[in-house]
């Protein structure tokens, strides 16, 4: 398809950056974001992942107005930390910025060491007018292991940054990990804190998310391993040239081939060989693939979602004797593109790559390339809707299905669910027409 530059986005593919930074600080143990800007900057955000991941979400806002777009922002900021300090103690306070403060100046770093309170706090700089949510978690990662890791002697722990999954993909990750008896630190560890067990009287922080001691670890670790490069990878390169820990930027672990690849990475990071038991849930994954080849080989597959996600996706539709026509992402990238090129080249596919894509954007190559399959997060429903074709739910935000956040499509175990989800997906549709 040949992409006319538009001077409009419609509908667009991507979220802003303060909601990737704050996904990340909700991971962790003790932690607030606080956002520098206006009311909506909060709101929206809580409301998308009330929506998607189930579960109540606090952030605190400094709510600038009319007369800090003017003298800026600074008081708001400096009794917003005291007034959160006080009522919560948080064990660390992640301040965000906003297009609103960023424009008018605030050098949120300055003021914050100014304050005196007895919380950590944390500067992060994520204006909305530049990059993308993804952009923002990969800001947020590695704004922490800036300011917390520390060299304090050699551990037989690895890094590994998580990107922007879900709870169910944290608890397979886990689960492959305690198979190999590997340990790890996971920036950031959501799968308790954005799924936590209904608790009474309720905990003034949900128990589970990394801590801020394990943040500080992270530079005595065996090595490091970016499950998402575009988010997290950059602070794993930091820990990389800083504190000269091992780093692996590689493919998301979604299919076969790049869980293999990534059991390998932790195998050699660790010492540690690659468990029998993760050999099994390997061959019920082929066998899950075998079974349902006749119903999904050749079909035509648009893909959407984040650049990692996305590039992971074609190759394991690919494994699975489909065809994946469109890969598509909100976040602008050359990375991304180069990875897709790689995998067309590797698999013989024709790819129509969308970096940076809106959902228009998206919607007119579906109508020209002609797909089977829409694989995207909610919003893409209405493309597969229009074009009277199947639709299987992947990426952020899902909110028209319940259970989503729960279930994995990292590993082999997560390859099994997606074998599941595809194959419905097509089967339902079918059965509609």
């Amino acid at each position: 398809m040949n992409q006319t530059k538009r001077s409009v986005t419609i509908n667009p593919g991507m979220l802003c950056q303060p909601i990737g930074a704050m996904q990340a600080v909700l991971g962790i143990h003790g932690a607030i974001s606080l956002v520098h800007g206006s009311q909506g900057c909060a709101a929206y955000p809580m409301r998308m992942f009330n929506r998607h991941f189930q579960e109540p979400v606090e952030i605190a806002l400094s709510s600038l107005g009319e007369d800090a777009a003017v003298f800026g922002g600074a008081d708001n900021l400096v009794k917003g930390v005291h007034t959160l300090a006080a009522r919560r103690h948080p064990e660390m306070i992640v301040v965000l910025t906003t297009c609103l403060s960023e424009t008018i100046g605030d050098d949120i770093d300055g003021i914050l060491k100014k304050i005196e309170v007895p919380v950590t706090l944390i500067p992060v700089h994520t204006p909305s007018y530049v990059g993308s949510h993804v952009t923002g978690y990969d800001n947020a990662i590695k704004a922490l292991v800036v300011h917390l890791a520390e060299q304090t002697g050699p551990t037989n722990k690895i890094n590994i940054a998580i990107g922007l999954l879900n709870p169910g993909d944290i608890r397979e990750l886990r689960s492959m990990l305690d198979k190999m008896r590997v340990k790890a630190i996971l920036l950031t560890d959501l799968s308790e804190t954005l799924d936590a067990p209904l608790i009474l009287p309720r905990p003034t922080f949900p128990n589970g998310g990394t801590t801020l001691n394990e943040i500080t670890d992270t530079a005595n670790s065996l090595g490091s391993i970016a499950m998402c490069k575009h988010a997290g990878g950059s602070a794993m390169q930091y820990l990389a040239n800083k504190h000269k820990v091992p780093v692996i930027l590689g493919a998301t672990p979604i299919g076969v081939a790049n869980t293999d690849v990534f059991l390998e990475n932790v195998s050699n990071l660790s010492g540690r060989p690659v468990a029998d038991e993760l050999r099994r849930d390997r061959g019920r994954l082929i066998d899950a693939m075998i079974d349902v080849h006749f119903k999904v080989a050749q079909k035509k597959v648009a893909i959407f979602a984040d650049p990692d996600i996305a590039s992971g996706m074609a190759r394991f539709v690919h494994e699975l004797g489909m065809e994946p026509s469109i890969i598509a992402t909100g976040t602008e990238s050359k990375e991304f593109v180069k990875d897709v090129q790689a995998i067309a080249s590797q698999t013989g596919h024709e790819m129509e790559i969308l970096s940076g894509c809106d959902l228009y954007g998206l919607h007119e190559a579906v109508k020209e390339v002609g797909v089977d399959l829409v694989m995207g997060n909610s919003h893409c429903k209405y493309i597969a809707d229009d074009e009277k074709i199947a639709f299987a739910r992947i990426g952020f935000p899902v909110f028209d299905r319940v259970g989503y956040q729960r279930r994995s499509i990292i590993g082999y175990e997560g390859g099994i669910n997606l074998v599941d989800m595809i194959t419905n997906s097509i089967l339902d549709h079918a059965d509609a027409a």
